[in-house]
């Protein structure tokens, strides 16, 4: 069995979509790994078929043979990924602990976990930027538009990091945080309401492409809120942090008016109410998981807020390991 963890974007989201960062020089994204899961297992069959099982979907695909998943419409990732690793004579079955569309990137940890799977069961050795890679491709076959390359990382790696985006090489960061202090600040929930961050980013993308200036100068400044959260988790400054996490959010929400919704609102003005200081979704927004940042002895309120608003407060911690095999 693998498993590798989903993650919490702090700043510096969107801008990890090529060929967006290299438009802004020192780009860079800030996250951290959680413990919401994603695991995938394999087990041997003696009629040499393909089972494909999501139990959180609940979709079975079965195939005679691998070449046969390369258009099969349903469980699309798990499909390519087996039709990319040539699966044989077994089933691979899935989980994960994230909600649907939660914008935690559920997808990209449940990519990892998978391909490490086959790879696994194939004996074949991939370093781990070589899978990431692998992960990566596949899953813009799967949503047909580019991927970020953010979302790879925590699950590969584990613990909080800033990824550099440069023109000669994407470089990952570890910080050294005390994660307890950031988990004491963080409330995590579910909306209710999934997402699609392909739309989104896409959308955002094209006009970046196509030389919008207000959505280029929105880039800008998600850019230097990521360098200033950096600078603050580098020297535990808390409140510098959450001044960041607000304009993380408000810069997000310049990008494109779906960004948040009335619920996402009221849920926030919740929090806030509750002595929260700073607030934004996870990934691009639109729905999905929320987090709410504030002073620890204000957690409980928060949390308390948070689900008399209708959300679901999810248990979790900051994972320091990535993939785990085994």
């Amino acid at each position: 069995m693998t498993s590798s963890p989903t993650r919490i974007d702090l700043a510096g989201g969107t801008i990890d979509i090529w060929p967006l960062y290299l438009f802004h020089q020192g780009a860079q994204t800030i996250n951290a790994a959680i413990s919401l899961r994603a695991e995938a297992r394999i087990e041997p069959r003696t009629d040499g078929r393909i089972v494909l099982r999501s139990t959180d979907t609940d979709v079975t695909v079965e195939a005679n043979t691998w070449q046969e998943l390369r258009d099969e419409p349903r469980l699309r990732l798990l499909s390519l990924l087996a039709y990319f690793f040539e699966a044989r004579g077994l089933t691979l079955t899935t989980t994960s602990l994230s909600p649907a569309g939660a914008g935690i990137a559920g997808s990209s940890a449940l990519n990892v976990a998978v391909c490490a799977a086959f790879a696994d069961w194939q004996r074949t050795h991939y370093d781990p930027e070589a899978l990431l890679q692998i992960a990566l491709n596949v899953e813009a076959q799967t949503i047909k538009v580019p991927t970020g390359l953010q979302d790879y990382r925590p699950a590969m790696y584990g613990g909080i990091a800033a990824l550099e985006l440069d023109v000669d090489a994407i470089r990952r960061v570890p910080l050294h945080v005390d994660l307890g202090e950031l988990q004491q600040r963080i409330v995590l929930c579910y909306t209710g309401e999934p997402r699609n961050s392909g739309t989104n980013n896409w959308e955002i993308t094209k006009k970046h492409i196509d030389g919008d200036r207000y959505v280029f100068d929105c880039f800008e400044r998600i850019r230097d809120t990521a360098v200033a959260m950096r600078a603050a988790l580098d020297r535990a400054d808390w409140d510098a942090v959450g001044l960041a996490i607000r304009e993380e959010w408000e810069n997000r929400k310049r990008l494109a008016p779906g960004v948040t919704t009335a619920s996402i609102d009221d849920l926030i003005a919740r929090a806030m109410q509750a002595g929260a200081t700073a607030a934004k979704v996870c990934g691009a927004g639109g729905g999905g998981c929320l987090f709410c940042y504030g002073p620890p002895d204000r957690r409980a309120a928060i949390a308390d807020a948070l689900a008399g608003g209708g959300a679901r407060v999810l248990d979790y911690t900051f994972e320091r390991h990535g993939l785990v095999r085994g």
